[in-house]
């Protein structure tokens, strides 16, 4: 039993190592890698250089939970459980899966909060808070040349028709995470971010216009040096797009709710066809990076400067509806094109998937499930070869035996069936010559007393068996019969079938509790690593 016991404390071992860690390091290990080490496009010869390219990690829509996500009282603690365990994978796909990398640069896509705009200040800075310590923002500021970039989401600043009551939203925003609308260079590669939740707007809105006055500036220094679009929202696609083969989920088709009274937008899936074409037009990317849709969508938009690839990302968070979550990793090249046609080859990306988390406590469950039933019902002696083996000649032996026994009383029954005459010989002995006979069809019990076939018992003979039949007979009768014996068989075997019930639930408790005390110290340990900050 205990060697039982050490096993099953080893495959727990293994399975919380794997869960809780080793999970984590799979796509820097195993599964992933920065693109530009993977092209092998001929159009550039300078590839096999690290240093030709600067190394961007993009992560979308981690939606820091609060009081607004599962409709749980705030403080509860089925909402602090969920708060931390969603919290805890974040900080471990930051940091065992996406800084092993060491990117140049990280850039978030939006929704890092998840009811930003329905919170008031305390709470709104107590997710900033947790959003920092999730993705090691203090630190990487601090002791890292590792620059970080935000776009807003619509769960961050909310769409358009919220801002016209709320300003002080976006100014927070702001104040944290800097111009919603804004240009970046990395590398030779220009990065343009948009405020997609207002560009859909009424034309005559202040936030509407400032984010189209910065799409027309940008758009009049187009030259040589190729562009990558980030927006939130997703840009225009017919519904039923096809997505790629990343996606796990259905297709969401375009949705447009406005207001009755101002027509500003309350909610949309992606930006509008003609919002979408300008935006094309205008700025002439070579590459989209959006969020908003929780899952992977891969399209390709026609515009009149030829083909340009979306790419929009999943959800980095476990909680958010998508059994796979995943970050990328870009290349964005440091050399010059120029070539038009190759400048796509400036940015190369590569999705990363993060550990199946749900699956992963799923599993959990199963092997606790599993570990108690082996535990309730492993033989007392184990299970071997030996004994297997044992068993077996054990039953071949009854086998045997039983044949045996059974030829045995075939020749009881053969000699039962049987005459035998008395011979005396010369010198006085006697001597019994068997003969063959039918057997009766029916004996007398009296008969069956004094006679075995027709030899003839003296008188003395019969006077001993009758006293001896007497005696058995007076002896039958003296022993308990119905009712009371079946009673005491049953007590005595439903006595026997507790004592083995609770020898096996005490047995179950004592190697549970053993696994505990190995595994549970394990588990808490693995847990507060990567909570603590580094």
């Amino acid at each position: 039993m205990w060697s039982l016991t050490a096993f099953l404390c080893v495959v727990w071992a293994a399975t919380l190592l794997y869960g809780e860690m080793f999970a984590f390091w799979m796509p820097s290990l195993w599964s992933c890698s920065w693109p530009h080490l993977r092209h092998q496009s001929s159009s550039i010869n300078q590839v096999e250089y690290s240093s030709d390219y600067v190394k961007v990690a993009v992560v979308a829509d981690p939606q820091v939970m609060d009081r607004t996500s599962l409709h749980l009282a705030p403080k509860s603690l089925a909402m602090e459980i969920a708060k931390f365990y969603t919290d805890l994978f974040m900080r471990r796909a930051i940091l065992a899966s996406v800084l092993p990398f060491q990117p140049d640069v990280i850039l978030f896509l939006g929704d890092h909060f998840d009811g930003g705009p329905s919170l008031s200040d305390e709470e709104w800075q107590e997710s900033l808070n947790r959003f920092k310590h999730i993705f090691n923002l203090n630190m990487l500021e601090k002791n890292s040349k590792t620059q970080v970039y935000y776009l807003p989401g619509n769960h961050d600043i909310g769409y358009a028709a919220f801002h016209s009551n709320t300003g002080e939203v976006i100014e927070r925003y702001e104040k944290e995470f800097g111009s919603r609308n804004y240009q970046f260079t990395v590398g030779k590669v220009d990065f343009i971010a948009i405020d997609a939740q207002t560009i859909d707007g009424h034309s005559q809105g202040n936030l509407a216009s400032a984010t189209w006055d910065f799409v027309k500036n940008v758009s009049k220094d187009i030259g040589l040096t190729p562009r990558v679009l980030l927006t939130h929202i997703p840009l225009y696609r017919p519904d039923r797009t096809y997505c790629g083969p990343h996606r796990s989920s259905s297709i969401i088709n375009q949705r447009v709710s406005r207001a009755v009274e101002t027509q500003e937008i309350l909610y949309q899936n992606y930006v509008t066809e003609k919002t979408s074409n300008y935006l094309l037009d205008m700025l002439q990317p070579v590459l989209i990076l959006s969020g908003h849709d929780h899952d992977q969508c891969t399209v390709t938009h026609l515009s009149k400067y030829g083909q340009v690839t979306e790419h929009t990302l999943g959800t980095i968070s476990w909680q958010q509806g998508n059994l796979y979550p995943s970050f990328m990793l870009l290349s964005a090249s440091n050399l010059t094109f120029h070539d038009v046609s190759r400048s796509k080859d400036a940015v190369l990306t590569q999705l990363c998937f993060l550990p199946a988390q749900t699956y992963i406590y799923i599993w959990y469950l199963t092997l606790f499930v599993l570990t108690l039933l082996v535990l309730l019902l492993w033989p007392t002696n184990g299970i071997g070869f030996s004994r297997h083996f044992g068993g077996s000649m054990e039953y071949i032996r009854s086998l045997i035996s039983c044949i045996f026994v059974r030829n045995a009383a075939k020749e009881k029954n053969e000699d039962e069936n049987c005459e035998y005459e008395m011979v005396w010989d010369a010198e006085g002995s006697m001597h019994l010559i068997k003969k063959t006979l039918k057997a009766p069809t029916k004996v007398s019990s009296d008969k069956g007393l004094v006679e075995r076939g027709n030899a003839v018992i003296r008188p003395t003979a019969k006077k001993q068996m009758s006293q001896e039949t007497d005696a058995s007979v007076s002896l039958d009768v003296n022993i308990p019969v119905g009712s009371d014996a079946t009673v005491k068989l049953s007590h005595r075997t439903n006595k026997s079938k507790a004592k083995m019930v609770i020898r096996r639930l005490v047995r179950t408790l004592r190697g549970f509790t053993v696994i505990a005390a190995v595994n549970v110290p394990l588990y808490m340990m693995l847990l507060f690593k990567d909570w603590v900050d580094k």
